[in-house]
């Protein structure tokens, strides 16, 4: 799949090939616009017609409408007006947390607000560019240019553990083990809510309809990927739980989907709904202690705090843990003072 979201953001002249395509000798006919959305990632249907009523999107280098039908061998450009983006990944100097570090591998504790490589509107300041920087000659995958050493990420306002590959050997046999989900990856969430018992959380995983930034949990294969989540609870703290997830795949969004699909939105994740008061009193001494909260960690309550595998050269399974960052902990720790403060002689909250 193509992954460039800037595909299709234009309404002027003067263009320059962005993407080509040739249509497979098997494709059965289908709608360009259904094609182009299945093609390039992030890209709407509504961007894709757009694009085409704009004359952006070319079918053996003339114009078509959105009801055009993709034959084999049909060849698709996609025009803007500006040259394609250099996507070479330049070194910066910035500051990474190095956990552990060998011949083969490096372990990285990620901070939150830190976009794991290059993307959309984040072409610079990423991890990737600090790794670049810090170490020469990463392994690459295929189809994975411009993402050098990684077999994973984690989304940019999540923190934690991240492993990266420092030769193509322990690539390969990284990406197998991920593959195959034999890495053991935990995390640490708060979440809205009491969840009443442990837990596992599965269904199709693929891209609202609605908004495609954000993923939805469908019944249907043909609308998602499988994903499957296995949460346990740590402690119950009235109006929120702080639990531990235990990924049995790694889908874009997971747990923030998964748990938004079983009512229990993350903790201050803003994307999916978590940014609100969900649970607890109407009083305005309740609501601002609640805005205190997110105001100390304005991001989705989300830590990758265990990491384990499979070494490459050791052939021993190795295990490594990051404690919770300062936000993180800030607010767990106001969140007990609060249960401390309000719970009544029965062990219930006052209201």
């Amino acid at each position: 799949m193509i992954q460039d979201p800037e595909l299709f953001d234009t309404d002027e002249q003067d263009l320059y090939e962005h993407l080509r395509i040739v249509v497979d000798k098997g494709q059965s006919l289908l709608r360009i616009d259904k094609f182009l959305m299945h093609r390039v990632e992030n890209a709407s249907r509504n961007r894709v017609q757009n694009a085409i009523e704009l004359g952006n999107v070319l079918v053996n280098d003339k114009t078509i409408k959105a009801s055009y039908r993709v034959k084999p061998l049909d060849v698709i450009s996609v025009v803007l007006p500006h040259p394609p983006r250099d996507t070479e990944v330049y070194p910066e100097n910035l500051p990474i947390n190095i956990v552990y570090e060998d011949d083969d591998v490096l372990i990285v504790n990620k901070a939150a607000g830190m976009v794991v490589h290059p993307g959309y509107n984040n072409y610079t300041g990423t991890l990737v560019n600090a790794l670049v920087y810090h170490f020469q000659q990463l392994p690459t995958l295929p189809g994975n240019d411009g993402r050098p050493g990684l077999v994973h990420r984690i989304d940019k306002d999540t923190s934690g553990l991240l492993l990266i590959s420092k030769n193509e050997r322990s690539m390969t046999w990284l990406a197998r083990q991920f593959f195959e989900h034999t890495i053991t990856r935990k995390y640490i969430a708060l979440v809205w809510g009491d969840l009443e018992k442990d837990g596992t959380v599965t269904g199709y995983i693929g891209r609202s309809i609605n908004d495609r930034r954000v993923m939805s949990i469908y019944d249907d294969p043909e609308k998602g990927k499988w994903s499957v989540t296995h949460y346990k609870v740590l402690e119950r703290l009235g109006y929120v739980t702080l639990i531990e997830c235990e990924l049995e795949t790694g889908r874009t969004h997971q747990i923030r989907a998964h748990m938004k699909h079983i009512g229990h939105p993350l903790f201050s994740d803003a994307m999916y709904g978590g940014d609100k008061i969900l649970k607890g009193t109407v009083f305005t001494k309740y609501k601002q202690f609640v805005e205190n909260c997110f105001e100390i960690m304005p991001r989705q309550a989300l830590h990758a705090q265990t990491l384990g595998f499979l070494h490459p050269t050791l052939k021993k399974n190795i295990l490594f843990e990051a404690p919770l960052p300062e936000d993180f902990a800030g607010v767990l720790q106001k969140w007990r003072k609060y249960v401390n403060a309000t719970t009544t002689q029965n062990g219930e909250l006052s209201v």
